[in-house]
């Protein structure tokens, strides 16, 4: 396999303007220039990858009858019983869990291959400081997403109701000021849309597109939903507005007569930031959704935003304390073995390697909670809808790869123009900046942690993915630093540490024509005694749609336990 030239790499992924601010060679990197410290993480792929590739099992019962579950070689050393098992600890099981014991049922157990629980909303803490490893911030929800309300209520986020409904969310949680500026022209101006050195053309164009995402936002069906919500099970069934799934963000801003680069860079950025994809792969309903969903009143002016110093790995911490024992990470779930006859006592087995104590359990179950994504859920479950799986009409789910940094700073770098945010981008770098994580906590001097994102967000990529694994830590630092260098010259003389996070399969992608599609309707679906609980069932991978499908999903067994106990 050919590995990747420094400079290509930094060339391709974050384009010439990088190279030509930092004069990046082949030679010594930064992290041996100047002593920089730092680590190099993942997922574990490698104990996923290695049990459930396995191709050798060996017979299994089910309920006490002959099957042909498929099981990892290896003696089950202990069986457990219990209802219901839950597979994935993100927050959309967590969220599951949280719900079905907030519901008075407690006769479950999470399982979760990582030894950290939270999945791309986890966080992490080094040298007294917390910083997010992915998801970093939510929206004030809007009244109707009540599930969401009453987990911050019970946070202590959100303080009360206002008579119409509306979360009142505590002063300290929301973001401070100030939230916002883009790095233009050699400086900083505050929000994301760089005004400076635009032309009136650009700015009649900028207003004329947040004009009608306010139109969208107020936008009712008979029933009274919007047509643009989160989550979006919440949003209208209008089939006009679903047309727009059919094409891309670009091109409905064509059809608008946008034509501004600086407004299409502007949008392009909130798709790669929400949903990892460019402009013209977006669907131009999720493209819409980003703006529209989060407005309110009939303003311009998006929901408030609500975060921590962790990101929302400060909700996974909530959600972990209040489950405690219900949680078990290291444990990979290699096979689930599901019946038809749900009504058994003990109807699921399911294979379990535990990465501690390195053996496989057994576990029996009513139902299973499969709150892992789709593309695991064929490797998993026996005899995964086969009926589905040669579909002429299925369309694939498709998952993005991302790039998160965590870069240590002694001191805070030269700052020409607006000062320091709470997120920062530069303009036309094909990264999205950083998020500063002190930020929140009032500290705007002296050492800081900054948060920096990159989604691999291109079509054509230039790298394999075996190629992009292969990457080491001091090349990849070379690459963040490079980005930042744009905007701070005096950056490499601050850093004093730089971790790098990989995720693979971070996010699912809302590509034209999935949002609605049957493949994704299908997918949501119980499968025999198997409930599916992932954001990736919505097609758009954020925290409300986390929360909605592990919700849904806990009522789903709820109402199954409810209906064999009528039945009996």
């Amino acid at each position: 396999m050919a590995s990747i030239n420094r400079r290509d790499l930094i060339s391709a992924l974050l384009g010439a303007a990088a190279l030509r601010v930092t004069g990046c060679s082949t030679g010594d990197p930064a992290t041996q220039r100047l002593k920089i410290e730092g680590e190099l993480f993942s997922p574990d792929f490698e104990t996923g990858h290695r049990f459930r590739a396995s191709t050798a099992f060996r017979k299994s019962s089910v309920a006490g009858q002959a099957s042909r579950a498929a099981e990892p070689i290896g003696a089950i050393d202990e069986w457990k019983e219990i209802p219901v098992v839950i597979v994935g600890g993100g927050i959309a099981g967590l969220s599951a869990a949280w719900h079905l014991k907030r519901s008075g049922f407690e006769q479950f157990q999470l399982l979760e291959l990582e030894d950290h629980l939270g999945g791309t909303s986890r966080s992490g803490e080094n040298h007294g400081f917390q910083f997010p490893w992915g998801a970093h911030y939510i929206t004030t929800p809007m009244p109707e997403n009540t599930h969401l309300i009453a987990l911050l209520q019970e946070m202590g986020v959100v303080e009360g109701l206002t008579s119409d409904g509306k979360p009142v969310v505590a002063e300290e949680y929301l973001c401070r000021e100030p939230e916002e500026r883009v790095f233009a022209d050699d400086h900083w101006q505050e929000g994301l849309f760089p005004v400076a050195g635009s032309t009136q053309e650009d700015l009649d164009q900028l207003a004329g597109f947040h004009q009608r995402m306010l139109e969208y936002s107020l936008m009712r069906d008979e029933q009274g939903k919007r047509f643009f919500a989160l989550p979006i099970a919440l949003s209208s069934e209008d089939t006009q507005s679903r047309k727009l799934d059919q094409i891309s963000m670009l091109q409905w801003m064509e059809q608008q007569g946008w034509t501004s680069s600086k407004l299409r860079w502007y949008v392009d950025y909130a798709c790669r930031d929400d949903y990892g994809l460019t402009i013209d792969r977006t669907s131009a309903w999720a493209g819409i959704l980003y703006y529209a969903s989060r407005l309110q009143n009939g303003v311009q002016a998006s929901q408030d935003v609500i975060t921590w110093p962790s990101g929302n790995g400060h909700i996974v911490k909530h959600l972990q304390a209040s489950l405690k024992e219900k949680l078990q990470p290291g444990m990979m779930v290699a096979r689930i073995s599901p019946t038809e006859q749900s009504e058994r006592p003990a109807s699921c087995e399911l294979v379990v390697y535990d990465k501690v104590q390195k053996r496989f359990l057994g576990y029996r179950c009513n139902r299973v909670i499969f709150a892992a994504p789709q593309f695991v859920a064929k490797h998993v479950i026996e005899g995964f809808r086969p009926e589905r799986s040669t579909a002429a009409q299925d369309l694939p789910f498709q998952y993005g790869w991302w790039l998160v940094a965590n870069v240590h700073l002694s001191s805070r770098p030269s700052d020409p123009g607006f000062p320091m945010s709470w997120d920062n981008i530069i303009f036309e770098s094909k990264s999205l900046g950083y998020v500063v994580a002190t930020h929140q906590l009032g500290i705007d001097h002296g050492p800081t942690v900054l948060t920096w994102y990159y989604p691999f967000a291109d079509a054509n990529p230039s790298f394999t993915r075996e190629q992009l694994l292969s990457v080491p830590w001091s090349d990849w630092v070379e690459m963040v630093l490079s980005d930042l260098e744009i905007a701070h010259r005096d950056i490499r003389s601050l850093v004093t540490r730089v971790d790098v996070m990989r995720w693979g399969h971070a996010m699912v992608q809302p590509y034209t024509n999935f949002l609605w599609s049957e493949t994704k309707r299908l997918a949501a679906m119980p499968d025999r005694n198997i409930h599916f609980a992932n954001t990736d069932l919505s097609g758009i991978a954020l925290l409300e749609e986390a929360v909605h499908h592990g919700v849904r999903a806990a009522n789903e067994v709820l109402d199954s336990f409810h209906d064999h106990k009528t039945a009996g």
